[in-house]
């Protein structure tokens, strides 16, 4: 079997993770570097990244994920927070990225510049936000295939009070919203789950050729 489809069987959504084994600052690094590499539309990358490790807060993020001990016992909690009410300076930043990157001018940009903002500034706020929180589902993805290529477990989450979470890391003032979290560690042996067979529907059930 491929190399990359072991991992991805390999891989489960950890349940119960060991808090005495830490993901080295090296393999955290590389993981981080898989979500700056990750693919968005237009490249935008409307969202950040937070990877929280402090004691602390954590217990209280804990606490607004229904007491689910992935919070705390993971070695690191990514938070992917969208940018739900972006305005035109989402574009402008990534206009003068690329002029920065690639040594073009904004003139050479214009068309490109108008393009982004004609489709996306006149969204309603509701498909602002849906369309950010899906680029952060894309890092999610990612995350967790690149994690399981280097057997590192995770366990992406969506069971929490989006408004405690925003309020605890301060995000609603820096224009943010925690859109799903992902616990990164490495897997207890008593967690039963990591032994059960991978439930998933057949080729044929789920891929349609035409």
């Amino acid at each position: 079997m491929n190399t990359i489809l072991n991992k991805l069987n390999w891989r489960y959504a950890t349940k119960k993770f060991d808090s005495s084994k830490q993901v080295s600052k090296a393999d955290l690094d590389t993981l981080l570097e898989g979500a700056k590499l990750t693919a968005s539309s237009y490249g935008l990358q409307p969202y950040e990244i937070y990877v929280i490790k402090n004691d602390n807060i954590r217990q209280e993020l804990r606490k607004a994920s229904y007491n689910q001990p992935q919070i705390t016992d993971s070695s690191y909690l990514f938070v992917l927070a969208n940018k739900p009410n972006f305005d035109e300076a989402l574009i402008d930043d990534y206009i003068d990225n690329i002029v920065s990157t690639r040594g073009v001018t904004i003139e050479d940009l214009e068309g490109y510049s108008q393009s982004m903002k004609s489709a996306l500034l006149d969204l309603p706020n509701d498909d602002k936000n849906k369309w950010s929180s899906n680029q952060a589902y894309i890092v999610l993805g990612n995350l967790m295939t690149l994690a399981a290529e280097m057997e590192i477990d995770t366990c992406p989450m969506e069971g929490f009070n989006k408004e405690q979470y925003n309020k605890i890391l301060g995000l609603t003032k820096k224009g943010l919203n925690a859109a799903v979290v992902l616990a990164v560690g490495y897997r207890s042996t008593e967690d039963d789950t990591q032994h059960y067979p991978k439930v998933r529907y057949s080729q044929e059930q789920i891929i349609t050729h035409i």
